[in-house]
């Protein structure tokens, strides 16, 4: 039967545990077991980027004329621009919402400490508290799958992996009001990380025309009928997520290129670039907007922008030395904080959060409580320090009054003329304070002890923040936690050295790089972003240098920071390289289980029984030939059934196989086939039958996929890797080695002379027509344009 014929073999992402390919038979067990067990994310599901050229998909084509291809380009087009204005949006709206929270905060605190700083400390810590607990609160009962950054479950969806309820409407609802009440409430932890996610939910929800839970579908949006369009998306979302979040198009380009996507075209980085382009536009109109004051605090704060223009001018050779030390440090750092993140993180997943959503809320609602007081008790033990003499050319004023932003604040001093250099950084908004720490000619603001206090302390609340039940992004903390060493590092060069022009906001910079270098390890963005948000471009050489470093330090002791957490959260992604066992191994070793198989003309009831019976997402289907020789014929994909049997349309009387001209194919469309993005779909437990339904039968030809990708059984493993990650398949046909060839195709086979209908190139990239290519150069053998649809089911 059809075991001799596939060895044993279908590769359904191969189900190696240590490679994490995607829906691994036993692997997606495991994962699908441990979030039903605990929790947010539902379940795992591979994608189909795969072009499946059934009667449907060729009838679709066939209608599709010149108007309609230069329509569906024009859409992409147009997509793009709406991700950008509803990524800018989203994060303007955050960004103000946290910045009047704070400073409303940040006001009323100051002005009742003028009387009593107890009664001040207790409206503080409610103010936090009523924050992060809304942020808590929202998360646990409303969209689970917002906490955290996000950033690992949309890579893994770019890598080919749909995790159920990260891309739904009620997760970006989740996401952005989450986002304002725990950074609003003082925790440590950013909103960039989360404004990724927002700009991929936007994307998502776009491509498939909106929420059918909540009713906001809209079908001229609803264009798109595929995974491949729809990551596509996604991609221009997470750009957008990060232009927005720092300012930085150009950064948000090649940060999707670089970290978040597996696979990557020309045509995707024209759309990339226009979303990024148009976000930067947004927000800029919107920051104008708000200079005329109608933004409430949203002033001086606000969006991630550190404009050092004016700081340090130049560097000497000796300075490269203790440059080099910064990104030493980072990386050890960055590795530690990876580490001690996800001992805390799996404790927390696998023991605390298995208690239920009120644990998960009074935890949140503890750190908080600690966070707010150790950034006001703090401060409050630091003795104040003598401002400087004034200096009239840098505009800095010394002491700043109460509950205003900038350098040199007077917290709890007995003298009018004194500051607390430990309020500056502490008491403050996190971006306030790493607008402190980059600030130049204010050389002996801090204390060496102050700012090994703050970085001990804040370096502990993200550690431990990280992996609560709220949105939390690691981009902040990470620059504040890096410009705090890196100030410290700044301050031993200055008294070594003795010169003038040195500043240590240069070193708070470069550590703030070293830092994010060494727990993220990206660096081709992180570079061009950490220009960007400090219109700096004399540092770029030594950016480059300490992430370099910051990068090779930790990548000797662990992975990045979004690869440990994707592996905590049992995201099986595919790395980029295959694994070097894998070179020893065969495509048929890694195959394992016998196949489960359907006949071209199937039994409802036989077909309803073994989807019952397992969790396999592709049957092959099988035929025999005129001399009764066995032959697979096509794959068939277990959403597919699922449609067909709650449809019914396709039912037959006859377990004889159908006539392919009689247009049976038409009672579907494409769009019928299409799960919504992050959703369960279709179950055989939602589908009900009746006694004569179970008795009919269904012809598979006309919605099977023809010609799947086949590998021979003897391939390495490391080429059915390589070649499944390139391609984004879902599944691979193991087969005998073949006996005889009937042609070979070389590079000029494929190119083919395009015809007046270019535009078709766009929505085809995966297949070449026949039709159109030149007669005379092309020779096809026999009739294999389509060859199992015309041939065998004719």
């Amino acid at each position: 039967m059809l075991s001799n014929h596939l060895q044993n073999g279908i590769i359904d992402a191969p189900k190696l545990a240590w490679s994490r390919l995607p829906n691994s038979e036993d692997a997606e067990n495991d994962v699908v077991g441990l979030r039903k067990k605990g929790d947010e994310g539902g379940g795992v599901e591979s994608l189909d980027y795969e072009v499946i050229e059934n009667y449907a998909y060729w009838e679709e084509q066939a209608q599709r004329g010149k108007l309609y291809v230069g329509y569906y380009v024009a859409v992409k087009w147009f997509f793009a621009l709406l991700i950008g204005i509803g990524t800018g949006l989203a994060a303007v709206f955050i960004n103000i919402s946290v910045e009047n929270f704070a400073g409303w905060k940040f006001a009323l605190t100051f002005a009742i400490i003028q009387k009593s700083y107890f009664a001040g400390f207790v409206v503080y810590v409610l103010i936090n508290l009523v924050l992060v607990f809304s942020s808590v609160y929202i998360i646990t009962q409303f969209a689970p799958a917002a906490a955290g950054s996000g950033i690992p479950e949309i890579k893994g969806y770019l890598n080919g992996v749909d995790i159920h309820g990260v891309l739904l409407f009620r997760t970006l609802i989740g996401k952005i009001f989450g986002s304002i009440g725990s950074v609003g409430g003082g925790l440590a932890l950013g909103k960039e990380g989360p404004l990724v996610h927002t700009g991929a939910c936007i994307a998502s929800l776009l491509g498939q025309g909106g929420s059918t839970k909540y009713h906001l579908r809209y079908r001229w949006l609803q264009i798109f009928n595929s995974d491949r369009d729809r990551r596509d998306l996604v991609t221009c979302g997470c750009a957008a997520g990060v232009s927005a979040a720092f300012r930085a198009p150009v950064g948000g380009v090649l940060f999707a290129l670089e970290e978040v996507t597996s696979w990557w075209r020309s045509q995707l980085m024209w759309r990339v670039f226009f979303t990024s382009a148009i976000v930067a536009v947004v927000v800029r109109t919107a920051m104008g907007w708000c200079k005329s004051g109608k933004c409430g605090h949203f002033g001086s704060g606000g969006f991630i922008i550190w404009d050092i223009s004016d700081g340090q001018e130049d560097y000497s050779f000796e300075e490269f030395l203790p440059m080099a030390v910064i990104g030493v440090i980072g990386g050890l750092l960055g590795a530690l904080f990876n580490q001690l993140t996800f001992y805390i993180a799996h404790w927390r997943r696998n023991y605390l959060h298995k208690k239920g959503n009120r644990v998960k809320i009074i935890e949140a609602c503890l750190i908080s409580l600690i966070t707010s007081i150790i950034s006001f008790g703090l401060p409050l033990l630091r003795k104040c320090s003598q401002c400087p003499e004034a200096d009239p050319d840098s505009g800095i004023e010394c002491p700043r009054p109460p509950g205003t932003y900038g350098n040199y604040v007077n917290f709890f001093c007995s003298k009018d003329n004194e500051y607390n250099d430990l309020a500056t950084i502490f008491f403050n908004t996190q971006d306030d304070a790493i607008r402190n720490l980059f600030s130049a000619k204010t050389i002996h603001e801090y204390s060496a002890q102050s700012l090994l206090t703050f970085l001990v302390m804040f370096y502990t609340l993200a550690v431990v923040t990280f992996g609560t039940a709220v949105p939390a992004g690691q981009f902040v903390p990470g620059i504040m936690i890096g410009s705090t060493y890196g100030r410290l590092v700044g301050m031993f060069v200055v008294n070594f050295y003795k010169k003038l022009n040195i500043e240590e906001g240069t070193y708070a910079l470069l550590g703030a790089a070293s830092f994010l270098g060494g727990s993220m390890r990206i660096t081709v963005s992180l570079c061009v972003i950490m220009v960007e948000i400090t219109n700096n471009l004399k540092f770029l050489p030594l950016i480059m240098l300490v992430l370099l470093i910051s990068k090779a330090v930790g990548d000797a002791f662990n992975e990045g920071l979004y690869e440990e957490q994707s592996r905590l959260r049992s995201i099986p992604q595919l790395e980029s390289k295959p694994k070097y066992q894998m070179r020893k191994m065969t495509a048929k070793e890694a195959c394992g289980k016998r196949v489960i198989s359907f006949p071209r003309v199937v039994k409802v009831a036989d077909l309803v029984s073994i989807l019952r019976s397992n969790i396999h997402n592709g049957y092959p289907v099988i035929d025999h030939s005129r001399n009764g020789e066995t032959l697979v014929i096509g794959l068939m994909l277990r959403s597919h059934l699922l449609v067909l049997l709650q449809s019914k349309v396709d039912f037959q009387h006859s377990p004889l196989p159908c006539d392919p001209r009689n247009a049976r194919s038409i009672r579907h469309t494409l769009s019928e086939f299409v799960k919504p993005a992050s959703s369960k779909g279709l179950s055989i437990n939602d589908i009900h039958l009746s006694s004569d339904d179970l008795e009919m039968y269904i012809d598979l030809a006309p919605f099977l996929n023809p010609s799947p990708y086949l590998v021979p059984e003897d391939m390495s493993l490391t080429k059915v890797y390589n070649l499944f990650r390139q391609l984004g398949l879902r599944h691979i046909l193991v087969v005998p080695r073949p006996s005889r060839v009937i042609g070979l195709i070389t590079r000029k086979d494929l190119l083919i002379e395009e015809n007046e209908d270019s535009a078709s190139m766009e929505l085809q990239s995966t297949s070449v027509r026949a039709q159109h290519c030149d007669k005379r150069k092309v020779k096809w053998i026999g009739d294999m344009e389509r060859p199992l649809l015309t041939g065998l089911l004719s």
